[in-house]
């Protein structure tokens, strides 16, 4: 069946819903001369879209409030993807337009047009005018094979000449299905038409122009029918497939999301406020996942195939991926990707948040700037990373510092850092640059400091021997559930670098090199806390001994499946107070504790 019949809508008394659209879209073009005024000073080049989409929601806010004009979230979404999309696709200068026909004189209903470059298309019934938004958690479904019709949605829905069916489907859905559809379609024609490698170099705003000026051409001879907001993210989603990370793209632009995680093509999880839930977005097919996955990877020079089937990397905006493909992931490719976040977290941020007390604040605060050596200890998700770039902040702006990571994420905003990361080894199993190669050549280069992104091995050793070694005021991580078995993996790390040395020998070096033990978790609410600060005071015999100054002590729940706690004082005086008075910071410290 032709593509133009899968694209019509079903027959119906469509007056209420195809009023409510025009005023929707009356609305829309009051909107692009203000969204355009207010964004003159942005370059579409270089403005990150978060910005430009904060922007543009104040001022649908202001214009709806001014105008009385209600809307919904949906709508809300819609006409931020829809106005940033335009904008973006023309430089910043809105030359799509939504016009009327002059009512006809049969009884065939007002069919409004869309003027894209100069040219009128016809467009849809006004029924199907509200199409969901690229940029939201909508079905991204693979593409239908022979026989088969788009999830949700049977092609006999979409037809004119249709029996009704007892729930039709929804416009919304009818306008994602159509631009899904149309794209399978276009994706072949737009390929033989364009130089995909040129593409690649031209900026994301005049690559949409020139698309949007090429697709025209194919949908009229594919006889494609589709509105301007459908016309407009069919080109986001052809350029997410060509230059970004395809049904990606949405889920990193929800600010909301802290984890995505792939488990093969069709199951993608995310999650919000410490919460994993299961999304609708799709790939396409497992070649299309290893597709997202190889352009990730290449990006920062690295490989992901047969021979090297796990893998590291970080996406353009900072955000750490883990990649394992088959045969060692049995149901196609598994991506984690840890979001980079442009909120800044800091010491202040946690203590209103209720992630730390105000006194904890304080003594951590005094920890990071008595150039303590700092263990950050927690699990997976915990928030070990973030509280180490928090405690970043305490270094004195005049230190050199050195970072060395698998895949750097770190944020430090000192302007003297040296940002160090890892190398795989090629494809003849040469040139690998190993976490204990960068910290022994840190060591050369006069660091003031060293924060070592993640201890995992036999890097351990010389983490310790530069925490011994004048470099005060170290950081580090490391996976562990409790301060006491930080220390105890931290002494079995040792053993994994191959230093036969006694176990004394071996605890005291811990012992002198490491001060302070903070424990983080990511309890049952979804909320991080920071659950224990734990000093390691010294040796009796062969035992680290410590003594907790923090404590988080459980008490209930509330009514919103909260948890109810407090954050206590041990009330001892700390052994590092010497060290803070050093620094002149010993009764802030003292009256913290008190």
């Amino acid at each position: 069946m032709a593509l133009v019949d899968s694209l019509r809508a079903r027959r119906g008394d469509k007056s209420g819903v195809e009023n409510a659209t025009i005023a929707l879209r009356r609305f829309r073009d009051s909107l692009a001369p203000v969204i355009a005024e207010t964004l003159s000073a942005h370059d579409p080049r270089f403005a990150k879209r978060a910005d430009l989409s904060r922007i543009i929601k104040e001022t649908i806010n202001n214009e709806s409030a001014k105008q009385q004009f209600t809307l919904s979230l949906l709508q809300e979404r819609n006409l931020i993807t829809d106005l940033l999309n335009e904008w973006i696709s023309t430089g910043g200068k809105p030359d799509a337009t939504f016009t009327e026909d002059p009512p006809a004189t049969s009884d065939e209903p007002v069919r409004p047009t869309i003027r894209i470059g100069g040219q009128q298309i016809p467009a849809k019934p006004a029924a199907q005018v509200q199409a969901a938004p690229l940029r939201t958690e909508q079905s991204l479904a693979p593409a239908p094979t022979d026989g088969e019709t788009l999830p949700g949605t049977r092609l006999s829905d979409l037809m004119w000449d249709a029996e009704p069916e007892a729930a039709p489907a929804k416009p919304e859905d009818l306008g994602r299905a159509s631009v899904e559809a149309a794209a399978e379609v276009i994706r072949g024609p737009l390929t033989e038409q364009i130089d995909v490698s040129a593409a690649a170099k031209l900026s994301r705003g005049e690559l949409a122009k020139q698309i949007t000026e090429i697709l025209s051409d194919i949908l009229r001879s594919k006889q494609i029918q589709l509105n301007s907001m459908e016309q407009r993210d069919l080109v986001t989603l052809l350029i997410n497939d060509m230059l970004g990370l395809g049904p990606l793209e949405a889920l990193l632009a929800d600010e909301s999301i802290t984890d995505i995680m792939i488990n093969g093509p069709y199951q993608i999880y995310v999650e919000r406020k410490g919460k994993l839930t299961l999304t609708d977005i799709r790939f396409r097919d497992n070649q299309h996942l290893m597709g997202v996955c190889t352009r990730i990877v290449n990006r920062i020079g690295r490989r992901v195939d047969e021979s090297s089937p796990m893998c590291d990397a970080r996406l353009e905006d900072g955000s750490r991926v883990n990649i394992i493909i088959p045969p060692l992931a049995l149901d196609g490719a598994s991506v984690s990707i840890r979001k980079f976040s442009e909120k800044k977290i800091t010491l202040e941020v946690m203590t209103s948040q209720n992630n730390i007390s105000k006194s904890m604040e304080t003594v951590l605060k005094i920890a990071g700037r008595s150039r303590l050596n700092i263990l950050i200890s927690g699990g997976t998700g915990s928030g070990k990373t973030t509280l180490l770039n928090a405690m970043s902040r305490m270094v004195d702006t005049g230190e050199r510092v050195v970072t060395i990571e698998d895949a750097a994420e770190l944020q430090l905003q000192q302007p003297h850092v040296v940002r160090l990361e890892t190398r795989p080894p090629n494809l003849e199993g040469r040139g690998e640059i190993t976490m204990r190669d960068l910290v022994k050549n840190a060591l050369r280069m006069r660091p003031d400091r060293i924060i070592l992104g993640e201890i995992r091995g036999g890097e351990a050793i010389d983490m310790l021997q530069a925490m011994n070694t004048g470099h005060d005021g170290s950081m580090c991580t490391i996976h562990a559930n409790n301060p006491r078995e930080a220390l105890t993996r931290l002494e079995n790390m040792v053993s994994m670098a191959g230093f036969n040395l006694p176990a004394k020998a071996m605890r005291q070096q811990i012992a002198s090199a490491v001060d302070l033990i903070v424990q983080v978790s990511r309890m049952r609410d979804g909320k991080r806390r920071i659950t224990s600060v734990t000093e390691v005071v010294g040796m009796e015999g062969e035992v680290i001994t410590t003594q907790e100054l923090f404590a988080f002590r459980f008490k209930g729940e509330d009514q919103d499946g909260n948890l109810i706690g407090d954050f206590e004082p041990a009330g001892l005086r700390p052994h590092f107070s010497e060290k803070a008075s050093y620094f002149g910071l010993e009764r802030p410290l003292v009256e913290a504790m008190s």
